[in-house]
């Protein structure tokens, strides 16, 4: 434990005070020997200040990345589960970035964690790396017998989300202002994906979230549709809009 005689080590005190505004069971006794009392504050008072700040700021970028659960959770208690959360997985890396990684395994079930986890998949998105999109080109240059064989590679900025709630029509009820079904179980499937540098989200049906889960795999386009019973027009129909936004970015075997 650093004194104030200790001072001149910066890197001492800084530790400590790291230590000491993130841990839950602090030393309060230790604080008058590293933190000098101002005229109007105690030692205690002054470390507390930052200490506040520290599990506020955590809580807003939790807000960043979670606003569907926020509105949810109302604003306390988002507080309550934010603050929570941040105690037992505070922050180990220069960046926040990545700050809310754990965030839906921590509310767990129910409606608020299956919300976490599509807007977990929609930061993922939007922080990940650039890709090359797949062509009209390129898509023309495969011979037509030689599709059954050929495997389709999403880009980086792709994440798939089944769910048992609707949570997806309760953001675009956010976005959009409107009505959401509620809170009762239904299953929802979504592709999350970055377009155009902006974030986007397509609902599926359950087949097309298959097809999809089969081929993000590796599965070879006919393995992947031949398990479906789904007519050809709809494949082409799913096929042209997941190419026309841009999900895949190269055709390999």
């Amino acid at each position: 434990m650093p004194s104030r005689s200790d001072l001149a080590d910066l890197a001492q005190v800084q530790v400590w005070v790291q230590e000491y505004i993130r841990s839950a069971h602090r030393d309060d006794e230790a604080v008058d020997r590293v933190v000098a009392p101002s005229a109007r504050l105690t030692s205690a008072e002054r470390i507390g200040i930052y200490r506040e700040m520290y599990l506020v700021r955590l809580v807003e970028a939790l807000e960043t990345d979670y606003p569907g659960v926020r509105r949810f959770l109302g604003a306390e208690g988002f507080a309550r589960q934010g603050s929570r959360y941040v105690e037992a997985h505070p922050s180990r890396t220069y960046t926040l970035n990545r700050l809310g990684d754990g965030f839906p395994g921590f509310l767990g079930g129910g409606f608020a964690g299956e919300l976490a986890r599509l807007e977990l998949a929609l930061s993922e998105v939007f922080d990940a790396e650039e890709s090359p999109v797949l062509s009209a080109e390129a898509i023309a240059a495969v011979p037509a017998d030689a599709w059954d064989e050929a495997r389709l590679r999403p880009i980086a900025a792709f994440r798939l989300v089944a769910s048992e709630y609707p949570v997806s029509a309760y953001l675009a009820a956010l976005n959009d202002e409107g009505l959401w079904p509620g809170g009762r179980r239904k299953r929802s499937y979504v592709v999350c994906y970055r377009r155009d540098f902006g974030v986007r989200r397509l609902d599926l049906t359950r087949p097309a979230f298959e097809l999809l889960t089969a081929l993000a795999g590796g599965t070879p386009i006919g393995a992947a549709v031949e398990t479906l019973k789904v007519p050809r027009r709809k494949l082409f129909e799913w096929f042209r809009e997941w190419t026309a936004e841009g999900l895949f970015q190269a055709v390999t075997f």
